[in-house]
């Protein structure tokens, strides 16, 4: 490797100092749950239910209609040579990503009456649900721009560009002006009100997070159809398919649920089903984060040299085990206490939740093929995993359906789905990549980790029995112990060292390491 190779090399440190980042970022997702009990407080779990399909709808939309802008240009930009073809990258993602959801909302907008009968909820709510959904959709092309535009963030390896937006404007100012909106005596439309306020105005910061790493100036005058823009387009289209499969392991299935079940029963189910999600989403949240990061370093590594790949591939791989084990092994024991934050109903769905935390704790091991495949394998490879995922997932839901209730059938089928479809992308950059993350290190790593683990989970097991007002932050503790604890003791020393800072104040290295 030569001197410049070795200077711009992509190694652990720039993993762990994009995580840490990314992380605090993601924890948006953290403000979210904790402010779904409030929803379901205000609005009730029937219209909470509403407001879950409504919202899982324009998710499920958007990922299609976005035609994989959001995930392009992790694979283009980091690619680029100059400014000009990153912002190329960047028009083509806007205009095809947001452009085409534009249309879509004005089209579902004007056929609501049409399209809303399809959907159940309880009598009261019936009325409400042509105006919410010709109010909503508009939902739809402003998720999509703030998607496109965090990601752009991203693919120029700025991965806390996004904290102020996730965090404050996004989760935060939702749940304020949905206070606001039910004290003025809006009722269940205030929810769907704050929601696009929360929404325009994240879409506006990002805006002026945009121009910060970006010449939007640029965007009019610069030529159009060049290689960078070509590249993104069909980037997107490739991984368009495998996005679109993702988001329905994630959305499809409170869908399904509303649509099996009449009226109220069917609001429920799918509030249930997004209450169970959201419990696990702080599993998938760390997956997440590895993702984001993971997508955009690999992406550089692989032009520079493939067996920076590998390492950060396998570090990746261990450090992740290291947090999402204890982390989802403690919150499904711990399950039943959580559960009562949102509402005494909500215990109907603790087997839903323990399935998706098993789940997304697989998914989250396993889960860090997939982003480098993105980057660095065909764009012929990108189908296999969704499409097998599916397929897993369609028989599982149909055997489950006789033994199971239709929330755990769907949950199971789905998580089965999951894990299948993480799984793939593992197996084929092995076969045709010759990739692999278990190395040499990750043996001891696993078995350590299991077992701090496993001492976590009979510990929240004895909390449950507890008080709630006692076992919940007793429980979270828990959590955070098993995983500082798996960290310090499962972890290599140069793995804990690539921490620096953060690893020497939290007490994983010693002083003098990192």
């Amino acid at each position: 490797m030569s001197d410049d190779a070795a200077s711009s090399a992509v190694t652990s440190r720039h993993v762990a100092r994009g995580l840490g980042t990314t992380l605090l970022a993601r924890m948006g997702a953290v403000v979210e749950i904790v402010a779904q009990p409030l929803y379901v407080l205000m609005f009730g779990l029937t219209g909470y239910g509403v407001y879950a399909v409504l919202w899982a709808a324009i998710n499920l939309i958007e990922n299609i209609f976005d035609l994989g802008m959001t995930s392009a240009m992790q694979r283009t930009v980091p690619q680029t040579a100059s400014d000009d073809e990153a912002v190329a990258a960047l028009r083509t993602a806007l205009f095809f990503g947001v452009g085409p959801c534009l249309a879509v909302a004005a089209v579902i907008a004007v056929f609501a009456a049409d399209l809303a009968p399809l959907l159940n909820v309880a009598d009261k709510d019936r009325s409400l649900l042509v105006p919410a959904i010709q109010l909503f959709v508009w939902a739809l092309p402003l998720w999509a721009f703030v998607e496109i535009a965090t990601s752009a963030m991203r693919a120029r390896m700025v991965f806390g560009a996004e904290i102020r937006l996730r965090i404050v404007w996004e989760q935060i100012m939702r749940l304020v002006f949905a206070v606001i909106f039910y004290a003025l005596g809006f009722g269940l439309t205030g929810l769907f009100i704050a929601h696009l306020c929360s929404l325009t105005a994240t879409a506006l910061l990002s805006v002026r997070m945009l121009a910060r790493y970006y010449d939007l100036r640029q965007i009019w005058q610069i030529p159009r159809g060049s290689t960078t823009a070509r590249n993104t387009f069909w980037a997107g289209l490739s991984i368009l398919p495998a996005n679109i499969i993702g988001r329905l392991f994630g959305d499809a299935p409170a869908l399904i649920l509303n649509m099996l079940l009449p009226g109220a029963a069917g609001a429920v189910a799918a509030g249930l089903f997004t209450i169970a999600r959201k419990l696990s989403s702080v599993v998938q949240l760390v997956r997440i984060a590895f993702g984001y990061v993971m997508a955009p370093l690999a992406s550089t590594a692989e032009r520079i040299d493939r067996a920076q790949v590998a390492a950060i591939y396998a570090y990746s791989t261990r450090l992740i085990f290291a947090i999402a084990i204890p982390l989802g092994v403690v919150l499904a024991a711990g399950s039943a206490s959580l559960l009562t934050l949102f509402s005494p109903e909500a215990r109907t769905a603790q087997t839903a939740v323990v399935i998706l935390f098993v789940a997304r704790s697989v998914e989250a091991i396993v889960g860090m093929s997939q982003p480098i495949l993105q980057v660095v394998g065909a764009f012929r490879h990108q189908l296999t995993a969704g499409l097998v995922g599916v397929a897993v997932a369609i028989c599982s839901g149909w055997v489950a359906a006789a033994w199971l209730t239709p929330l755990n059938a769907v949950t199971l089928a789905m998580s089965v789905g999951i894990v299948v479809m993480s799984a793939v992308p593992m197996v084929q950059l092995h076969l045709t990549e010759h990739l692999h993350p278990l190395d040499h290190h990750f043996p001891p790593v696993a078995m350590r980790t299991l077992a701090i683990a496993a001492v976590g989970a009979a510990a929240a097991l004895l909390a449950v029995r507890l008080p709630d007002i006692i076992a919940l932050p007793l429980i979270v503790l828990l959590a955070v112990a098993a995983i500082w604890l798996s960290v310090r003791f499962a972890l290599p020393l140069a793995d804990r060292a690539s921490l620096g800072k953060t690893g020497r104040r939290l007490g994983l290295v010693p002083a003098d390491q990192g």
